[in-house]
C-alpha cells in the first residue's frame, strides 16, 4: 500500500524538476536551417498532415534569438559552417540540435573538401536523423525523442553532476580498435 492510495482522488504528486521538464519539452521553438533537399521534407513536416504545432512547436523561428532547437537539414559546406556556428551561438540556453539527413550527419555521398563531414564538427548534435532524405514522419519521431530527452534532463546542481558523470564515463571508454575481438 503506497502513498498514492491514501491520498484523496484528484491529488497530483510530482516534482518541480518534472514540471519544468514537461514545460520545456512542450514549448520547443525550432530555428530551421535548411541547406539542401532535406529542407523540403522539413517544410513538409509543418503542413496540416504532420503538424508541428501538436507538440508545442507553433512557431518556426527565422531568428536564432527566439529559438532553442536548431534543425540542420542537408549538407553543410565549409563556407556555411561559420554561419551555422554563429547562429547556434546566438540561440538561447538551453539549446538542442537535430542533424537531419545523412549529409548533415556524416557528409553523405559528398566526401570532398567543400562539405563538412558531419555537422557535429561545427555544433554539438543531440539527435541524428538518418535518411536521404528522411521523411517528415521520421523528423517528427526524432522531435518526440528529443522531447523525451528534454523532459528527463536534470536541473541545477543535479544537472552539473549528471554532466560530470557522463564525461567521466566517456573518458573511461576504450577506443573500438583497442578492444578485443574488434576487426582491424
Amino acid at each position: 500500500m503506497g502513498l498514492e492510495e491514501k491520498l484523496p482522488s484528484g491529488f497530483l504528486l510530482t516534482t518541480v524538476e518534472q514540471v519544468a521538464g514537461w514545460a520545456r519539452a512542450s514549448s520547443v521553438w525550432p530555428a530551421t536551417f535548411g541547406l539542401a533537399c532535406c529542407a523540403i521534407e522539413m517544410m513538409a513536416a509543418g503542413d496540416p498532415r504532420h503538424d508541428f504545432s501538436r507538440w508545442g512547436m507553433e512557431r518556426a523561428s527565422a531568428t536564432p534569438r527566439q529559438a532553442d532547437l536548431m534543425i540542420v537539414a542537408g549538407r553543410v559546406s565549409q563556407k556555411m559552417a561559420p554561419v551555422l556556428r554563429q547562429i547556434y551561438d546566438q540561440m538561447t540556453e538551453p539549446k538542442w540540435v537535430i542533424a537531419m539527413g545523412v549529409c548533415a550527419s556524416s557528409g553523405g555521398m559528398f566526401n570532398n573538401y567543400a562539405v563538412v563531414q558531419g555537422v557535429d564538427h561545427v555544433v554539438p548534435v543531440d539527435i541524428y536523423l538518418p535518411g536521404c532524405p528522411p521523411r517528415p514522419e521520421m523528423l517528427l519521431d526524432a522531435i518526440l525523442k528529443l522531447h523525451d530527452k528534454i523532459g528527463n534532463e536534470k536541473l541545477g546542481a543535479q544537472r552539473k553532476k549528471q554532466v560530470q558523470e557522463l564525461e567521466i564515463a566517456k573518458r573511461r571508454q576504450l577506443p573500438l580498435l583497442g578492444q578485443s575481438g574488434a576487426a582491424s
